[in-house]
């Protein structure tokens, strides 16, 4: 998948409690979590922020309480991928269930600046930032797989839809 918007830069070590203090985490539409992403360091990140937009960060990006409201929320905000030197492993892996595109590039933290014009391409791992193109690892297949369908649920489903008509062909 190919995404492009506007860069948002953020640093190393981005906690899911600063993305989504806690006391939101009784709010279960995304939406609603959406309206309150970085509110306490930065309340008008809601408001810069336009469908399709990417983020870029530096190391550990996702550290802290396993949240899946921060990814839920970032992805209803309309953050299209997330591009990070590394990733926590839970944060990472539930950006994948819930459908939510992320790359590990060792020098997004470097190179990404805020407003930059940015473009990813997921299944080359191909990123183009202000016409400078760059290269990193694409997602695998059964990841890319996974984003396409809008996340795990729905992959599941897809799935077991595939292997029933599978089954019937029989």
């Amino acid at each position: 998948m190919v995404f492009e918007g506007t860069v948002h830069a953020l640093g190393d070590n981005v906690d899911t409690d600063v993305m989504i203090p806690g006391r939101y985490l009784s709010i279960m539409e995304p939406a609603e979590i959406a309206k309150h992403i970085f509110e306490e360091v930065d309340p008008g990140f809601v408001k810069r922020v336009k469908p399709g937009d990417l983020l870029f960060a530096g190391k550990n990006f996702g550290a802290g309480s396993g949240r899946e409201h921060a990814p839920l929320g970032l992805k209803a905000l309309g953050v299209s991928c997330i591009v990070a030197t590394s990733f926590s492993r839970t944060f990472y892996r539930m950006a994948i269930d819930l459908g939510l595109p992320i790359l590990v590039w060792s020098e997004a933290a470097r190179t990404a600046r805020e407003g930059q014009r940015g473009r990813v391409d997921t299944q080359t791992g191909e990123i183009v930032l202000d016409g400078e193109c760059y290269h990193t690892q694409p997602l695998p297949d059964f990841v890319q797989d996974i984003i396409d369908k809008g996340g795990l649920t729905d992959w599941v489903k897809s799935e077991a839809q595939r292997r029933r008509g599978a089954g019937a062909a029989k």
